[in-house]
């Protein structure tokens, strides 16, 4: 045998050695990359755009977006099922009105971008359903894909967050039932600076209405802005609309999400880069009208 084969099936043999005692490593899994689902900063919101929506939230099928959660529900609603069946009359009777509800969506970010609060939020509260709502379809599909990347990655984390490709300033009563959702997030919108197109912007009077119709009692709405102009503007909607209250800086100091909002955007990181201030009003929604002046 030659002195080079020799070397050869010398070093096959220590390397087969030394792989008996090492661990397997652990998948790569490949993420998106932004790059290639670049789209317009904005689109316009009052534009006729056809989306798939629900006739009512009842009708909406989530287990596309929660799969996970929503097959471990369906084996326990069987496993209740099955139980009540064999305890018979009365018994069924009493597990049928001590069902358990279907897991909801309680969070949503509006114009939830690339999805970075709705990632940092996944994992601070992992126990709760959310939402990201987004009009672009490349944006959508990044956040598809990053959100499955992160469940491949991370199997039992970020089953709790999905996405959303729609307009939630037409369509948000087709997917959520009043009282549902107990956060609302709006972060950097579109200012919409020309006073035409301020009816565009995401924050108004009308619309205030149906979020309030939306949240339950004691839920937070949040906004967040580096344009002064539509900070105020924001602030002032929200001051005058009867049923909301402005939470208290020491209340937010103690919220985990008032404290995600400023950097965990794509869009917020890049003002922080530069230096810029930014402008945050967070929300309660009152369970009864205020006294109007």
């Amino acid at each position: 045998m030659s002195p080079k084969r020799q070397r050869e099936e010398g070093s096959t043999a220590e390397g087969d050695k030394g792989d008996k005692g090492q661990k397997p490593q652990k998948e790569e899994v490949a993420h998106p990359r932004k790059r290639f689902y670049r789209a317009r900063a904005h689109s316009n919101p009052l534009n006729d755009a056809s989306f798939d929506v629900p006739t009512r939230p009842e009708d909406y099928d989530w287990s596309e977006h929660y799969p996970e959660l929503m097959a471990e529900w369906r084996e326990r609603q069987a496993a209740a099922g099955a139980a009540a069946a064999a305890a018979g009359g009365a018994g069924a009777e009493g597990a049928a009105s001590g069902a358990e509800e279907a897991p909801a969506v309680r969070f949503v970010d509006i114009g939830c971008g690339f999805g970075g609060l709705l990632i940092k939020l996944a994992t601070h509260y992992p126990d709760t359903l959310m939402l990201g709502m987004e009009i672009r379809d490349k944006v959508t599909a990044y956040v598809r894909e990053r959100i499955a990347a992160l469940r491949r990655e991370s199997p039992g984390s970020y089953r709790n967050a999905a996405v959303l490709r729609t307009n939630a300033m037409k369509y948000l009563p087709n997917f959520f039932r009043k009282g549902q959702l107990t956060k609302m997030f709006f972060l950097f919108p579109d200012p919409h600076f020309k006073a035409a197109n301020h009816r565009r912007r995401i924050i108004n009077t009308q619309l205030l209405t149906e979020y309030a119709h939306l949240l339950a009692p004691g839920g937070w709405l949040y906004t967040i802005s580096d344009v002064p102009e539509l900070g105020e503007w924001m602030k002032s909607k929200l001051d005058g609309h009867p049923l909301f209250e402005r939470v208290s800086e020491e209340e937010l100091e103690r919220d985990v999400a008032a404290g995600l909002l400023a950097l965990s955007s794509e869009e917020g990181q890049k003002v922080a880069r530069n230096g810029g201030a930014t402008y945050r009003n967070v929300y309660r929604r009152l369970a009864q009208p205020r006294p109007q002046e």
